[in-house]
């Protein structure tokens, strides 16, 4: 994200970086598992212009710093709240994408009012919603990261990352239909996430849209032209 500057704010627990762009309507931008704000580039941020956004970097990512032996979508989403509020903002829209976009689905189970509209790409609630293949891998690199730190080096932050990719969410399918937050989910034509997975999440929360978006993977959707105007549209 070049060009701007990174700023931080003291929330309970941890001291938050972000960078702000734009003007207009609040909008936070949550990344994916091992990533940060980063991933955000000046090209992207110039299609939410109109928007004055937030790239975060959430707990265990990216410059934010906190000491944590445990990474929870639960602390997470209440770290965003905390910033919310730190911040003055009293209603956001939300762009999550990946372990993001499971953050965007606490966001809209815990605080509705504040989080009215939202864009989820490709999440997931349950583990068994990832793919085969890449929950092997994801297990073969955490085993890997295990005897790293057994032989003393330090990847605390790598395992905790992973460990957080090999639980469920932490939501119930009761709270998913209790959700009323307008939300959008998108996925990749050739993405992580099973497609039935987000077609039973869609199902679950009431009036949520769902749109795969041809052409791109897991790891390039969120930049994808046709991703893009998809949120820009939905968010009016």
């Amino acid at each position: 994200m070049p060009h701007l500057p990174t700023e931080f704010v003291d929330l309970p627990g941890i001291r938050l970086a972000y960078c702000q762009h734009g003007s207009g309507p609040d909008l936070l931008l949550l990344h994916g598992n091992s990533e940060s704000k980063r991933i955000f580039s000046a090209y992207q941020l110039e299609h939410f212009a109109a928007f004055r956004t937030f790239a975060l970097d959430t707990r265990g990512h990216g410059q934010s710093q906190s000491k944590d032996e445990m990474l929870t979508f639960d602390q997470i989403s209440d770290d965003v709240i905390a910033f919310c509020r730190a911040k003055g903002i009293e209603r956001a829209f939300v762009i999550g994408y990946s372990d993001g976009g499971n953050t965007a689905l606490m966001l809209a189970h815990k605080d509705p009012a504040r989080f009215p509209r939202l864009a989820a790409i490709s999440p997931n609630y349950l583990v068994s919603g990832t793919t085969d293949g890449t929950l092997r891998e994801i297990r073969r690199i955490y085993r890997l990261m295990s005897l790293l730190k057994r032989a003393g080096l330090p990847v605390q932050k790598h395992l905790l990352r992973f460990d957080l990719m090999l639980r469920d969410m932490g939501i119930s399918e009761a709270a998913l239909q209790g959700i009323r937050t307008n939300l959008l989910i998108l996925y990749a034509e050739h993405d992580m996430i099973k497609e039935d997975h987000l077609q039973r999440l869609a199902g679950l929360v009431p009036g949520a849209r769902l749109q795969k978006i041809m052409g791109c993977t897991h790891m390039t959707i969120y930049r994808h032209p046709e991703a893009i105007q998809a949120m820009r549209d939905f968010l009016g």
